[in-house]
């Protein structure tokens, strides 16, 4: 009799701990620094991430200026993802107001970074994810962080980064190829702050702005003046506004110039969720899509 019953004892020891089984998964409470990296950390989290972002869609992420919610939001998250580089100098700030002491994942560690002279001091340029390779490394780096916090979901978090990483390598290959049929005296942008130098680098793109690596930067006279004189030598007949900047200044020097609308770049920041940018992947074909016009109508 004892062993008869011992079957059906061991289906409802099991029964019970299934659902202490089930409560073991998790969900990762994720917060990123700004709306592109926040995507990113999306795609490799999946359905085991809830992933929020600092800066709101078409926020700029130098001008940042967080709000007490926002102390909250880190004190709830589980991980928190940051570029780097300088980009988020707001951070110390509202780490400090959060009591947040933590070290956050600083995702673009491990990409060979560009420094350029500006106001007189070597700074270094934090805009790394226009360069699809980089983004590459990013996607790595989330994903081992992720596997951290939640090694259990490590399974899903390689197999939504390796399936990403093929989309961003289609997508690298869609830029070379439509570069390429601009000829390359031709290959030649103006924007309204220097956001896109490993992006130029990477595809092999001349981006001039009258602005520096921050829209916190003031342009001087003599330095629009001197861009001017520069547009004018070169025949850049289309200027670019970004939808996370001030466009007066661009404009300024497109009216100098005699420059046309070229229409708004995403740089710095998504769309919101119904416009042209709400992904990286969709940011960087939209931004694509109007260069290449652009370049190949100037002279």
């Amino acid at each position: 009799m004892k062993l008869r019953l011992l079957p059906l004892a061991c289906a409802a020891l099991v029964a019970g701990l299934a659902p202490v089984h089930a409560a073991m998964a998790r969900t990762v409470h994720a917060v990123a620094s700004f709306t592109v990296l926040a995507d990113v950390v999306r795609q490799v989290g999946g359905t085991h991430a809830t992933v929020t972002s600092l800066v709101p869609p078409d926020g700029d992420p130098h001008e940042f200026e967080p709000s007490p919610a926002d102390a909250g939001k880190l004190q709830q998250a589980d991980v928190i993802f940051l570029s780097g580089e300088g980009l988020e100098t707001w951070f110390v700030r509202l780490a400090r107001a959060a009591g947040y002491h933590g070290t956050p994942v600083i995702v673009s560690d491990g990409i060979p970074v560009h420094d350029m002279r500006e106001d007189g001091h070597d700074v270094t340029d934090p805009h790394v994810w226009n360069s699809v390779p980089n983004v590459e490394i990013w996607t790595r780096n989330i994903r081992d962080a992720l596997i951290r916090v939640d090694p259990e979901d490590a399974d899903a978090f390689r197999a939504n980064a390796d399936a990403y990483l093929v989309r961003l390598r289609d997508l690298d290959q869609y830029i070379r190829e439509r570069i390429a049929t601009v000829p390359a005296e031709r290959r030649r942008v103006l924007t309204g702050h220097d956001a896109f130098g490993y992006f130029g680098r990477e595809y092999g793109v001349t981006l001039m702005a009258p602005q520096g690596l921050s829209t916190e930067t003031e342009a001087s006279a003599a330095d629009v003046a001197a861009l001017i004189r520069q547009i004018r030598t070169l025949g850049v007949s289309t200027y670019f506004m970004e939808n996370a900047a001030d466009p007066r200044l661009v404009k300024q020097v497109a009216t100098a110039t005699g420059a046309r609308p070229g229409g708004t770049l995403y740089v710095e920041a998504l769309s919101p969720p119904d416009g042209p940018a709400a992904d990286y992947i969709s940011m960087i074909r939209h931004d694509v899509d109007l260069m290449v016009p652009a370049m190949l109508t100037s002279h």
